[in-house]
């Protein structure tokens, strides 16, 4: 079993920037992506950014350009820095991480708002 306890979330002004943390804890053999997911309010979760153990990463459209994901394997670590942030990021993010098994944190919410 793997836990993933997610930090970071929070109020943040238009402009301004975010750095999400997730670290992973339990029984982990190896770790084949991580990354983050987000949720709107009556939406569906959707791809944030994950990525791969080979360092491979992945965006959504929306993000790019603004958002990195950083990993410490050493940690079983994944960070999520967000910049350029606007009203449109506020969501619940989720962190993930595919062990073999998927793996979702309880997310932590950002509130992007003047």
């Amino acid at each position: 079993q793997v836990q993933l306890v997610e930090s970071g979330g929070g109020l943040v002004q238009p402009g301004e920037s975010l750095r999400l943390s997730c670290t992973a804890s339990g029984v982990i053999s190896m770790i084949y992506a991580m990354g983050w997911y987000r949720q709107f309010p009556g939406r569906q979760r959707e791809l944030v950014g994950i990525m791969t153990s080979g360092g491979t990463t992945n965006y959504a459209e929306s993000v790019k350009g603004r958002f990195t994901i950083s990993r410490d394997n050493a940690k079983n670590t994944a960070y999520l820095q967000m910049n350029s942030l606007n009203s449109e990021d506020t969501a619940v993010y989720y962190c993930y991480t595919h062990t073999g098994v998927e793996y979702w944190g309880k997310g932590t919410l950002v509130t992007v708002s003047s």
